[in-house]
C-alpha cells in the first residue's frame, strides 16, 4: 500500500475511535442523568409514602374493613363530653371503627381542635366527630372535607349548617323553651329578677344563642333579634307578670366560670331570684355562689344537660329543673353516619323543620307544675356521666 494512503486510513481510524470514545462519554453522562432523575423520583415516592402512610381518605371501604375515626371533644373533664366519648367508644366496637379521642386544652380552644384536625387529615383517617369550638375551626374542617375526610357535628351545630355533613345535636332552642316555661310557671306572676349566666360573650356558638333565646321565649319575653344575645328589653313583661335582666355574664360552662359569674351578678343586684345557666356544671358554680351568699331560699336555679350530678342537684333542691339531653346517643348516631356514608351508605336526612337531626330533651323536676316532665327517680336510671 502507498505510505500515503496508509497513513490516510491510520488518521482515519484514529478519527473513528476518538468519535466512538466521545459518543460513548455523551451516552454514559446521559445514563448516569437518567439513573440519577430515577433515584430521585424513587425517593420522592418513598417521602410521599412516609407521609401520608397507608389510608386513604375517601376511598369506599368494605363491611369487613376498619374504618378510622378521631373525635374531637372541647375538653376531657366535663361529664357531658366523657359521656359523648363512652358513646361513641361502644358504639365504634359494634361497627368495627376506631376511635382516636382528642380535644382543646378547655371548652372554647380553636386552635388546640385546629391542630387535632389537622392530626386526623395526616392520618389518613376517614371521618371526624367534631363538637367545634367555635368558628375559627371552619376553616380546618374544610381542609379535611377536601381531603376526602366525612365531618359529622355533635351537640353544637355549625352556622352555617353545612359547614359539617351532618349533625346530631339536641334542639337547642327547645331545651331552653323547657326550662323557660317551668321558670314563668315557678315564678307565678312574682317580678322576675333574671341573671343570664351564657356560655361565652366573645363569640357567637349556636348552642349557647340557642339555649339562651329559648330560654327567654319560654318565659314568654320578646327576645327581638333570635340570632342576637342581649337585645332583648332589660325589663317588661313574662307571661305570668313582669320582669327585669339583672346581669348577662359568661361561664365558660364550668363549674368555677358559673360561681363567679354568679358572684359579679349578686355583687350588681341582690334582688335577684331567677338564674338562668347554659350547662349544670355552671349552675352548680353559680348555686355554691348563692348558697355562700344566704340566697338559697331566694332563688330558683334552672339548667340544660340531664347529667347523673344534674340530676342530683334537682333532688336536693339547687337546681329547680334541667332539661335533660342524651349525648351518648349522639355519638352513637355520629359513628354510625360515618361507618355507613365510608361503606358506601347514605347520611340521615336531617329533622322536619331542622338543619340538624335532632336527638331528644325532656324536662326533669321534682315538680313539673302543669308541664309535661320526668321526675327526679325516673330520670336517675337514664342520666349520664
Amino acid at each position: 500500500m502507498h505510505l500515503a494512503s496508509s497513513a490516510r486510513l491510520v488518521a482515519v481510524d484514529a478519527a473513528t475511535r476518538t468519535q466512538t470514545m466521545e459518543g460513548l462519554l455523551v451516552a454514559s453522562k446521559m445514563w448516569k442523568s437518567a439513573a440519577a432523575l430515577i433515584g430521585a423520583a424513587a425517593l420522592v415516592g418513598s417521602l410521599s409514602a412516609c407521609t401520608t402512610g397507608q389510608a386513604t381518605p375517601g376511598a369506599e371501604k368494605g363491611e369487613d374493613d376498619q374504618v378510622n375515626v378521631t373525635l374531637i371533644l372541647k375538653d376531657l373533664v366535663n361529664p357531658f363530653f366523657v359521656a359523648l366519648e363512652e358513646g361513641a367508644t361502644n358504639q365504634a366496637e359494634k361497627d368495627n371503627v376506631a376511635i382516636t379521642v382528642e380535644s382543646g386544652s378547655k371548652d372554647g380552644d380553636e386552635q388546640g381542635q385546629i391542630q387535632a384536625i389537622e392530626n386526623a387529615i395526616t392520618r389518613g383517617d376517614d371521618g371526624i366527630l367534631i363538637l367545634p369550638s367555635g368558628p375559627g375551626v371552619y376553616d380546618a374542617i374544610e381542609r379535611a372535607r377536601d381531603a376526602g375526610i366525612v365531618v359529622i357535628g355533635l351537640d353544637t351545630p355549625t352556622d352555617p349548617a353545612d359547614v359539617v355533613d351532618m349533625t346530631f345535636a339536641t334542639d337547642n332552642f327547645a331545651a331552653g323553651e323547657q326550662i323557660g316555661e317551668w321558670a314563668a310557671q315557678k315564678m307565678n306572676g312574682e317580678h322576675a329578677v333574671i341573671a343570664l349566666l351564657d356560655q361565652f360573650d366573645d363569640r357567637v356558638i349556636q348552642t349557647d344563642l340557642n339555649r339562651d333565646q329559648g330560654f327567654l321565649t319560654g318565659m314568654g319575653i320578646d327576645i327581638a333579634d333570635p340570632s342576637q344575645k342581649g337585645d332583648e328589653a332589660n325589663t317588661g313583661d313574662y307571661s305570668g307578670g313582669t320582669y327585669e335582666i339583672a346581669c348577662q355574664e359568661p361561664t365558660t360552662g364550668a363549674q368555677d366560670g358559673g360561681r363567679t359569674a354568679m358572684e359579679t351578678c349578686l355583687s350588681a343586684n341582690g334582688d335577684i331570684n331567677l338564674v338562668y345557666t347554659i350547662n349544670e356544671p355552671s349552675a352548680e358554680g353559680a348555686s355554691a355562689a348563692i348558697e355562700a351568699a344566704g340566697l338559697s331560699d331566694q332563688i330558683t336555679v334552672v339548667s340544660i344537660d340531664g347529667a347523673c350530678a344534674g340530676i342530683d342537684l334537682v333532688a336536693s333542691g339547687q337546681l329547680g329543673a334541667t332539661s335533660m339531653q342524651f349525648p351518648v346517643v349522639m355519638a352513637e348516631k355520629g359513628v354510625e353516619a360515618i361507618a355507613s356514608v365510608v361503606r358506601g351508605g347514605e347520611l340521615p336526612e336531617p329533622t322536619e323543620g331542622l338543619d340538624f337531626v335532632n336527638t331528644g330533651t325532656e324536662l326533669v323536676a321534682a315538680d313539673g307544675l302543669d308541664l309535661t316532665f320526668t321526675d327526679v327517680t325516673a330520670a336517675e336510671s337514664t342520666c349520664w356521666g
